[in-house]
């Protein structure tokens, strides 16, 4: 019987769609508004703040958020922090000012801890459990694949017509998703009584997989934040073919990643990842022609891709059923949170000892996740 379960339904195709859209729009940003901010006059160590200060709203945010998609639904709170979202995005390309900009990114990122919590646990309800690690494994390749595309589309583009194309392309993709999601049926509002005896706003069999996935993801946070400008620095044209090749590598190995980890456990496909990632952030470190810079791309995108998946389902898949919001808010506070430490201390790391010693660096964040992974696990099937 639950063999037979069907993962493709049309809520299921929807919200892949919708979650692909909304990271590319936020995406799409990350790489660019630091070069953007460059231009007017930032350092190194600002940049780092203009992309953490979306980090530090959404970590704020998402406990709030997790309780509220608990106890009155998915929709209303998507749709609210979608429209902050497109208009926060509309509003970058009418004030050029650091300082206000700053501002517009601690909203923005308001709104994309309630948009991305909502769109997590809206997809948690819908997959089938007995196929959980495979429809999170499809559907967290929708959000993967728009980090892997979405920062050398941006590139390009501000390459070409500058950022303020960049910032209304975000917003358009905005508006497709505030229409799609309208035809998302009603989602599941959790009963009263279970509300009031867990209304936590973290889910607590969440916090393992989020403290790993913080430290993983504090690499990605260097990469986004400081990619561009270290490739130039090393005279590599055309950088945006990292993310490319990112890109096409997860396509290729989630749809694996997540039938493994359902067949075969979490620990057959995590500590891969976590060793590629090793290996991919020591290439990025000593990178100095365009294939090396693409050799690390696709064992990033392996690893980061297989890792991703695994974390993702151990956080949702452990939770009660009415604690689907808390634990997608508790996985994305880690998920944020790594972000945004990684760009704040890449931006003080690039400051004192240069792009390259950065990336050094940051692969002792892969070693300290999986430590704490190796430690923490506690029979993970």
């Amino acid at each position: 019987m639950k063999e037979q379960q069907t993962l493709w339904t049309k809520d299921f195709i929807i919200i892949s769609i919708v979650n692909l859209l909304l990271f590319c729009g936020f995406q799409m940003l990350l790489p660019t508004l630091p070069v953007y901010v460059k231009s007017l006059g930032g350092g190194d160590a600002l940049l780092g703040w203009i992309i953490g200060a979306s980090t530090v709203a959404s970590l704020m945010i998402r406990p709030v958020a997790g309780i509220i998609l608990d106890k009155m639904g998915r929709k209303g709170i998507f749709i609210i922090g979608l429209c902050i979202i497109i208009l926060v995005t509309i509003a970058y390309t009418w004030f050029p000012v650091i300082g206000i900009i700053l501002v517009f990114r601690f909203i923005h990122g308001i709104g994309w801890g309630m948009a991305s919590t909502s769109s997590s646990t809206i997809a948690s309800d819908v997959i089938p459990k007995s196929r959980f690690g495979e429809g999170m494994g499809f559907f967290s390749l929708s959000s993967s694949l728009a980090m892997a595309l979405a920062p050398g589309i941006g590139l390009s583009i501000l390459a070409r017509y500058g950022f303020t194309r960049i910032a209304l392309l975000s917003a358009v993709l905005g508006i497709i998703v505030l229409i799609l999601s309208l035809f998302i049926r009603n989602s599941i509002k959790a009963e009263k009584s279970e509300v009031r005896v867990k209304a936590a706003a973290y889910e607590k069999a969440s916090v393992f997989p989020s403290v790993v996935i913080f430290f993983t993801c504090a690499t990605y946070g260097s990469i986004t934040g400081f990619l561009s400008l270290y490739a130039s620095e090393r005279g590599i044209q055309n950088i945006g073919m990292f993310f490319t090749v990112y890109a096409v590598v997860l396509l290729l190995s989630r749809p694996i990643c997540g039938k493994l980890t359902d067949r075969l456990g979490v620990n057959i496909v995590i500590y891969p990842g976590l060793i590629l990632l090793i290996i991919a952030m020591l290439l990025l470190s000593n990178a100095g022609t365009l294939p090396v810079f693409l050799m690390s791309a696709a064992l990033y995108g392996l690893g980061f891709g297989a890792v991703l998946s695994c974390l993702q389902t151990l956080a949702v898949l452990r939770a009660p059923k009415e604690r689907l919001g808390a634990a997608n808010a508790t996985f994305f506070t880690g998920f944020d949170g790594g972000i945004g430490f990684g760009s704040v201390a890449g931006g003080v790391i690039a400051t004192a000892a240069g792009y390259s010693r950065m990336y050094l660096y940051f692969s002792l964040f892969i070693v300290i996740a999986g430590i704490i992974y190796f430690l923490g696990n506690r029979k993970v099937c």
